[in-house]
Parts: C-alpha cells; structure tokens; sequence
C-alpha cells in the first residue's frame, strides 16, 4: 500500500482515486500518523458484508455461527450491598 501525506491527498485527489482503483488500497498520514485508507468501492462492500453478515444470513447459513449470536461475558464481580445503621 502506497502513503500519501494529506495535503497530497487533498491536492492530488484525482490520483489518489485512480491510483486506488488501478493498485488498492491507499494511506493517508496527517502529521505522521496513519489516519484513513481509500479502498475500492467493491472492497469496502465485501468487508462490510462479512464484517457483520445479516440476520438473513445467519439464519440462512448451511453452518451455525453463535459465536455472533450471544456476546462474551465479560469478568465483573458484584460488589457486595451497602449496609446502612
């Protein structure tokens, strides 16, 4: 993956998108700091789709995916109740 410094980005734009849609994916820096990728549109659907499937889905899926379905507990403790005099 190419980087571009933003005020390149901002001044080249035309490239940047072309250059993105010919090679991939494209870094943008703002003070040095990695701060946002262009992807091609068709990429970023395909992420988005098996980031988070639908509920259509996973109901439909040929294989059971819970690991979605219910959320990890996390390690709280109870804290024990106030007693008052």
């Amino acid at each position: 993956m190419a980087t571009w410094k933003l005020h390149e980005a901002k001044a080249r734009f035309s490239e940047l998108l072309n250059t993105t849609l010919e090679k991939g994916p494209q870094i943008v820096t703002r003070h040095g700091r990695e701060a946002a990728v262009f992807v091609p549109i068709e990429e970023w659907q395909r992420l988005q789709e098996t980031a988070h499937p639908s509920l259509k889905s996973l109901l439909l899926a040929s294989e059971p995916r819970f690991e979605n379905l219910v959320p990890k507990r996390g390690r709280l403790r109870r804290r024990r109740p106030m007693r008052f005099k």
